[in-house]
């Protein structure tokens, strides 16, 4: 995919801070220490349209780019990080359900750091998006930090983890490896969803 537009266009708390059109969305979940504002820049070769922190879970908000005018990739905040209140869990929970919820998504993007084994949230966030019927995307981030014998380790524990048969890719923000790959199939997605 050629990137001709990126814009960023809203942070939301609520449905009605929602872009209003009926334009594609591209969701992006992961953990809150999985790299996802990272993967977001690499991916869409910028430095710092989402923002990075050292700080896990400083995403607070939903964050809505469009792309090329054609569709949004969103950012939901991460998920699991203990570093914030009972009452602020609860209310990410909520503002992520009403999102999901009443969105228009073409594709569930699920990141995984490729060192971990997905835990109870990284289950819980999977199982949701093949419940409601989204078309799944699991990429296994900081692939770079592993050898090709580590990476195969760990591609059939987190298969066995996740009970799926299905592809997973593995991408590391160093070395870009699958990107094409990544935006063939969001692409794919996109164009599935104008049908």
């Amino acid at each position: 995919m050629i990137l001709r537009s990126i814009e960023f266009i809203t942070s939301a708390v609520k449905v009605t801070d929602y872009p209003e059109d009926k334009l594609p969305q591209i969701v992006f979940a992961g953990r809150s220490n999985v790299g996802k504002s990272s993967f977001i820049n690499s991916i869409l070769n910028v430095k710092n349209i989402a923002r990075v922190s050292q700080t896990p879970g400083k995403t607070r908000l939903i964050n809505f780019f469009m792309i090329n005018k054609e569709f949004y990739l969103v950012d939901i905040p991460g998920y699991g990080y203990a570093n914030v209140s009972k009452q602020e869990l609860i209310k990410f929970a909520e503002m992520i359900d009403e999102y999901l919820a009443n969105s228009h998504i073409a594709l569930g993007v699920l990141l995984l750091d490729i060192r971990r084994i997905p835990n109870e949230d990284d289950l819980l966030m999977y199982n949701y998006f093949k419940q409601v019927g989204f078309n799944t995307l699991i990429v296994l981030t900081k692939a770079d930090k592993l050898s090709s014998n580590q990476k195969q380790k760990q591609l059939k524990l987190i298969k066995e983890k996740l009970q799926i048969g299905e592809h997973m890719i593995t991408y590391s923000t160093q070395t870009k490896e699958n990107r094409d790959k990544i935006w063939e199939l969001i692409q794919k997605a996109v164009e599935n969803n104008y049908e």
